[in-house]
């Protein structure tokens, strides 16, 4: 017969069944949630209809990028939230498209600026939209901006409306641009670490950190000239937009004091007198300006309005393309990093893999690539510029559009493109080379470990654990030398410059796009629409359209991230919250994770880590 089981295994067995149970049933509980949260997200949807004489507000939430990164399922349930609350990604294609309809839509007879929720964003791309503001505002239609709070980036963008109105109890902070990091030396020292770095470049600042404790007298006048660009063309547009002076948006803390004395201690008083806004109105004041400007809404709650997503929404269209005429388009957005990554990120496979589909293409003609990018694996950025090379040999013209940066392996990629596009105030250059490696023989040695051994050979030898030998440093500073050197020769190259000429203006040293020009590191001054037309100019086609070439979402995932992005507004929201003290590590931990993404397979980077700034 057999034994009964033991009373502990009867125990054990009760305590997994319910456990398990448990599991089971919490796991139920959030699908069939979500499932339902979809339901009724779907079910109260209704068809939308743009009264006529709407305004359209442009109420842009988040960050405005050229490609949207892929989001894992479960992140965006748990972070991403409505589509309006900030924490998204919005394509600079759409708001400009946006923008277009409305100036030639007969519903639509006015924009309203809603910045609230807007994002750091690069100003190359809050140009473009300005730009797209102005050809709106010469439809005759006005343009308005209301906000509680105007930051730079959100000013920036207002400055191109009509009339800009503030809360009473509101302010407009402009800040100017400044550059601080911190540095690690001596928490290194004290921790026994080793940091050996090796670089080629004067101004090629980007392992400062682990090396010194403040910051290099050459990166600071690197960064102040940079900077003082980026302000000049920041405050020179904001300056013809609002009819005053540049130099009156750069106030020093003691005329800041003065001026706020002058309002009595009120920002939105000295904002009015400064000019810097037209009227000061609470949200209920604006709310029945416009209902008197534009009519009452249907629901008879606000004015007649439609916001940026839902007129986006109707919009959209997708034209039948050209089977024989295209200028493709592939954006390469983010650090370079080898082998395949995810959509919205720059892989040194999947990247060459777009570019390879655009030359098997026949019906592509061009490509326009679209970068924006502070660089990183050496290797990585040359099995892109190889592709870039063989589209050149199959006798398609590329151009290059540079975005808010392309710089290091950003520059390395675009170099040999037939044509070079940036804004005035893209970030570009940095050409320059690095290397480090940490290692931690006295750190350990502190607390009693220690690494010894034998091997056939120094290379074998080799460990973080143990050190790096003089020997060794001289061979990686070589290759690191012979890395620079291949960089300004690929620049003289394409460039048709001298050595000298481009070592004058490499050394790791960012310029803005509009100095770039000068020096002769690009070709012209434009944006991803002048980059389509000189492409197709080039191939010699008068009538084309245009096609995004991009890793594409199975349906699978579609569905998965509409659903979960759906359902995700129903999810407490203490459970997407950030905590200050999170916050304080992501911060301090950003360096050391940037360094860990890097995988160059020589320990070789291009990377501008000013512009990651």
């Amino acid at each position: 017969m057999p034994a009964k089981p033991s009373v502990f295994k009867r125990i054990f067995l009760l305590c997994w069944n319910i456990i398990n149970g448990t599991r089971k049933l919490f796991l139920n509980l959030i699908f069939f949630g979500l499932i339902i949260a979809l339901i009724v997200t779907l079910s109260s949807e209704e068809t939308l209809k743009v009264e006529d004489g709407s305004a359209l507000v442009l109420n842009l939430s988040g960050t405005i990028v050229d490609q949207k990164r892929r989001v894992d399922p479960l992140e965006a349930a748990m972070k991403s939230g409505s589509a309006k609350d900030g924490s998204g990604e919005i394509l600079l294609s759409d708001v400009i498209d946006v923008v277009n309809n409305a100036s030639s839509d007969a519903r639509i007879s006015q924009l309203v600026l809603d910045l609230g929720h807007l994002r750091g964003t690069g100003m190359s791309k809050l140009q473009s939209i300005g730009d797209a503001l102005n050809n709106f505002k010469e439809t005759g239609k006005p343009i308005v901006a209301h906000a509680n709070w105007f930051g730079q980036n959100q000013y920036f963008l207002a400055s191109f409306a009509d009339r800009i109105y503030l809360n009473p109890q509101g302010s407009v902070e402009i800040e100017g641009l400044g550059r601080y990091r911190q540095y690690f030396k001596s928490a290194l020292d004290k921790l026994k670490i080793k940091a050996h770095v090796f670089r080629v470049g004067t101004f090629k600042s980007a392992v400062e950190p682990f090396i010194r404790d403040d910051m290099s007298d050459a990166a600071k006048e690197a960064n102040l000239a940079l900077l003082n660009d980026l302000w000049e063309s920041y405050s020179t547009t904001v300056g013809q937009n609002r009819d005053i002076a540049a130099s009156q948006l750069s106030l020093s803390a003691k005329e800041y004091l003065a001026e706020l004395d002058k309002a009595d201690g009120q920002s939105s008083q000295m904002a009015l007198n400064l000019k810097w806004v037209d009227e000061l109105k609470t949200a209920e004041e604006f709310r029945l300006s416009m209902v008197d400007a534009v009519g009452k809404s249907a629901d008879g709650e606000s004015f007649k309005q439609v916001d940026f997503y839902d007129y986006l929404s109707v919009t959209a269209s997708h034209p039948l393309l050209l089977a024989d005429n295209k200028v493709g388009i592939i954006v390469a957005k983010g650090k370079i990093l080898n082998g395949s990554q995810p959509a919205g990120e720059i892989g040194g496979e999947s990247t060459s893999e777009l570019l390879r589909k655009a030359r098997f293409d026949d019906s592509i003609k061009a490509v326009v690539l679209r970068v924006d990018s502070p660089g990183g694996s050496a290797f990585a950025s040359e099995q892109i510029r190889q592709e870039v090379l063989a589209l050149k040999a199959a006798n398609k013209p590329i151009v290059v559009s540079m975005g808010s940066y392309a710089a290091s392996g950003g520059y390395w990629i675009s170099a040999s493109a037939d044509y070079i596009y940036a804004t005035p105030t893209t970030l570009t250059g940095s050409i320059g080379i690095f290397g480090m490696v940490t290692t931690f023989e006295d750190s350990l040695a502190s607390i009693g470990v220690h690494t010894d051994g034998v091997a056939t050979s120094d290379w074998a030898g080799f460990s973080v654990t143990k050190g790096i030998s003089p020997q060794i440093s001289a061979v990686i500073q070589r290759h690191i030398e012979r890395g620079y050197k291949d960089f300004i020769s690929l620049v003289a190259t394409e460039r048709d410059m001298t050595l000298e000429q481009v070592d004058n203006i490499a050394q790791g040293r960012v310029w803005t796009g509009r100095k770039a020009l000068e020096l002769g590191l690009v070709d012209g001054i434009g944006d991803l629409q002048n980059a389509v037309t000189h492409a197709a100019e080039l191939a010699k086609i008068d009538h084309f359209d245009t096609e995004v070439i991009q890793q594409e979402l199975s349906p699978q995932d579609q569905f998965i991230q509409e659903m979960f992005a759906s359902a995700a507004v129903y999810i407490p929201e203490s459970l997407t919250q950030t905590t200050l003290l999170e916050k304080f590590l992501g911060e301090f931990s950003t360096v050391a994770e940037t360094l860990q993404t890097f995988d160059d397979p020589n320990g070789v980077y291009l990377y501008c880590d000013t512009c990651a700034d």
